[in-house]
């Protein structure tokens, strides 16, 4: 099992529009195929910092998840919403796995 961690970076002014990006990825993931541990957003310390944490149970079914979500239209257009709404200003990925 890998679990993918996507790193965002926010504008601190549209966090309520990250939030609403967010409370529409579970059942696009799950669609997809991937298991969505949750996602985390800023409370106290940074205020524009987020995380998604997304277990998959190889890098080969991760890749045929973007695959799927690629071809998703639900998933496509929550990016496109999110990126009219300009709330993430940097995502990055990196893949761990559990002792």
């Amino acid at each position: 099992m890998i679990t993918c961690c996507i790193r965002y970076s926010l504008d601190p002014h549209r966090i309520d529009a990250f939030e609403d990006y967010a409370a529409r990825w579970p059942p696009i993931i799950d669609r997809c195929g991937g298991a969505l541990v949750g996602y985390y957003l800023p409370k106290e310390g940074a205020n524009n910092i987020a995380l998604a944490l997304i277990d998959f149970d190889s890098l080969a079914a991760y890749e045929k998840y973007r695959e799927r979500l690629a071809a998703d239209p639900d998933a496509r257009r929550n990016i496109t919403d999110a990126n009219a709404a300009q709330c993430i200003l940097v995502e990055s990925r990196s893949f761990f796995r559990r002792l």
